[in-house]
């Protein structure tokens, strides 16, 4: 099939009991990623190295998924939407959350060129979407209405969850507003529900802006989460310049948690990339992060825990920097197709601590793999 996707056409032209301008359409869907030859040091608690088919069976890049999505046509320029996506690891065949069907999106709404685009259900963070355009080189240069991605497992992935929520890099019971103006301007807006008795209890609120310029793009946003009654704060800056067949992507990530008895943890990161794409099969991407903690508890696996999340209380704190050089190539066999080979180094400095080293200092990471959408 030369079509990239399947579509589906539930209904045209008038439905019986609707508009006659009604029409509506099922869109399926999906992409597979698999890193099948990996390599990673310290991997143990001995010291040594592994060989296997992704890192500890993830994918490097993309997290292989399948989903429907959809739209009809309400009339007067307003369209319902919905999207269902579920992700799944080619590695074994198994779910990559155990229980929870639709683990990547499960969210219906409305959208119109006026009003813009507003979900409701579950669905990726506002300020995933809004930092995505400089939070590493894989993604799309432009912002847009769309959820956007960042890299899935590798160890530069860490710092998206400053653009988290109290339930990861996705809202649960998450209601969201996105536009993009005819000038360029992008604006959104996120609200989730803690679902508690205490209503703000486990509930986040976030606001971006940003624009695009053409040749560059910025976007900002601010974050405030409430994990179990745990006061958490970020913003964060950035965005890409493109010249030709290079282009360029930095950022800024400031973050303050609040820990209890164990005090404030402060944060500061940033991140710069380069994407370099001639004409060809092959393009070309690097990029080098800094994740500097101040006062950090530890997670329940002994690692400094992730922004935004849940901590350990009884361990301590500690305070350090991650610094993180990694890079790709890709050959791509068409617009579905490509294969890639990618690596990661990261070494972690004074009290800066995560568990999957087993207490050594650095880690190298190196894979192969091949990607496909359908």
């Amino acid at each position: 099939m030369k079509k990239s996707r399947l579509l589906l056409v539930a209904s045209a032209g008038a439905l019986a009991m609707g508009s006659a301008h009604a029409q509506s359409n099922v869109q399926l869907y999906g992409l597979m990623d698999l890193s099948a030859v990996s390599y990673q040091t310290n991997a143990n608690a001995d010291g040594k190295h592994v060989v296997s088919m992704g890192i500890n069976g993830e994918p490097w890049f993309s997290g292989s998924r399948f989903g429907m999505k959809g739209a009809e046509d309400l009339g007067g320029g307003l369209r319902a939407i919905f999207k269902l996506e579920a992700e799944y690891r080619v590695s074994d065949g198994a779910m990559e959350d155990p229980g929870q069907l639709f683990d990547r999106d499960a969210w219906v709404g409305v959208e119109s060129d006026t009003f813009g685009k507003f979900t409701a259900g579950f669905q990726n963070t506002v300020a995933r979407d809004a930092a995505a355009i400089y939070g590493d080189p894989y993604t799309s240069a432009s912002l847009n209405t769309e959820e956007g991605g960042w890299t899935n497992t590798n160890n530069f992935k860490q710092m998206i969850f400053y653009a988290g929520s109290a339930t990861g890099t996705r809202y649960e019971n998450g209601l969201v507003w996105k536009k993009l103006f005819y000038n360029g301007l992008f604006a959104a807006a996120g609200y989730a529900f803690g679902n508690k008795t205490s209503f703000g209890n486990n509930a986040t609120y976030t606001g971006a802006l940003g624009y695009n310029g053409g040749p560059f793009n910025v976007s900002a946003f601010y974050n405030h989460v409430n994990n179990n009654g745990f006061t958490n704060k970020a913003y964060s800056i950035g965005g890409n310049y493109t010249y030709s067949i290079f282009r360029v992507n930095a950022g800024y990530f400031h973050y303050s948690g609040d820990q209890g008895a164990l005090g404030e943890r402060r944060d500061n990161a940033w991140t710069v990339s380069f994407r370099l794409a001639p004409k060809g099969p092959l393009d070309y991407e690097i990029g080098y992060q800094q994740m500097h903690a101040s006062n950090a508890a530890f997670d329940d696996n002994g690692s400094i825990a992730n922004a935004n999340l849940g901590f350990n209380p009884d361990t301590g704190t500690g305070s350090g920097y991650k610094e993180t050089l990694y890079g790709s190539v890709f050959y791509h066999f068409s617009k579905r197709t490509e294969v890639y080979v990618a690596g990661d180094y990261m070494k972690l400095h004074r009290g800066y601590v995560i568990a999957s080293t087993f207490g050594a200092k650095n880690q190298l990471e190196l894979t192969t793999g091949i990607r496909t959408r359908f």
